[in-house]
């Protein structure tokens, strides 16, 4: 059984309603669908309703399931409330007029119903871009406590074997604290998909090997992670071969009960982590499901702008997870 199936089966007990801001387009529009049929989640698709009727009959798609909602008609006292809650969020860096301005914007629009629980999460992107999806809710979900950035992991699949690779999405640059911050949260996400972490801390190093600013990095940054979460199985700086082979992490670090099985990978910048999850993807044949964004508030999900239907559809299913 994959780990979306295993989802399935927790999210398809409790039905949480995922906002869904891009309704013209007929990607969301089937995931939407398939969804709602399966009475996996509540899909609450935005957009005004002569958009989502020509999308949905080009597609040739039942929407009976789904629920839209026009942002352009929400109620006015409803939409006061929104403003007023907004407002107060932003803390006097908005005024009021750039808040009506803010809302105009179905990113915002979406990012608001979920902070004000009118729904339970949001999955964009495929039209939007990365800003566009995660700009409205770093200002409004905001990070959990304790952290101070967001990051983005994919769930890597292939067979029976399951991965967990961060940051590949977000944050360009990583110091020892930001790296440290990933790698806990990636343990959780890992936890969320039934994988229990042993999370190996990626280098072209192991274990002093090569010397350098970039390796004292990665070395600080795991003693973080040893001292913020000592019960954590995490080890670094190690070298993907020595990470993920049995004879090789045994040959360049024995003593390591990390080294050789690691199932959490941790890069030290966007570039290693993006460019290494497109290659175990496109050359090793493994499916590669996100990006899922961590550390925020409330779950929200940023998809690639190429992003098939059968991607939004599992994307929303681990936004649900992420709900429960």
């Amino acid at each position: 059984m994959s780990f979306i199936d295993t989802l399935k089966t927790k999210i398809g007990q409790q039905k949480k309603t995922i906002v869904f801001p891009e309704g013209g387009d007929p990607r969301v529009l089937t995931a939407a669908a398939k969804l709602a049929n399966e009475k996996l989640i509540v899909p609450l698709v935005l957009g005004s309703n002569d958009e989502i009727k020509q999308a949905a009959q080009e597609a040739q798609l039942d929407l009976s399931g789904v629920r839209t909602l026009d942002p352009a008609s929400y109620p006015a006292a409803d939409r006061q409330a929104m403003h007023d809650a907004l407002l107060k969020r932003r803390k006097g860096k908005n005024t009021t007029e750039e808040v009506d301005q803010m809302l105009a914007d179905v990113s915002y629009f979406a990012t608001m119903l979920v902070y004000m629980g009118k729904v339970d999460g949001m999955v964009s992107g495929a039209v939007h871009s990365t800003g566009d999806t995660v700009r409205p809710a770093l200002q409004i979900i905001k990070t959990k406590p304790g952290v101070k950035r967001i990051s983005g992991a994919f769930i890597m699949q292939k067979g029976n074997q399951r991965y967990v690779f961060a940051d590949c999405a977000i944050n360009i640059e990583l110091d020892a604290a930001t790296m440290a911050e990933v790698a806990i949260e990636s343990a959780q996400t890992a936890k969320l998909f039934g994988i229990d972490p042993a999370v190996a801390m990626l280098s072209f190093s192991t274990k002093g090997s090569a010397k350098g600013e970039m390796v004292t990095k990665v070395q600080e940054a795991t003693a973080l992670v040893h001292r913020q979460e000592p019960d954590l199985a995490v080890d670094g700086e190690l070298q993907f071969d020595a990470a993920i082979v049995p004879a090789v992490g045994k040959l360049k670090a024995p003593d390591s009960a990390v080294a050789g099985h690691a199932n959490v990978f941790v890069f030290p910048s966007l570039e290693a982590g993006n460019i290494g999850y497109k290659i175990a993807q496109r050359l090793g044949g493994f499916t590669a499901v996100g990006p899922i964004l961590q550390g925020l508030n409330a779950p929200i999900a940023d998809l690639s702008r190429g992003a098939s239907a059968d991607d939004i559809y599992q994307v929303a299913i681990i936004t649900a997870a992420q709900a429960l």
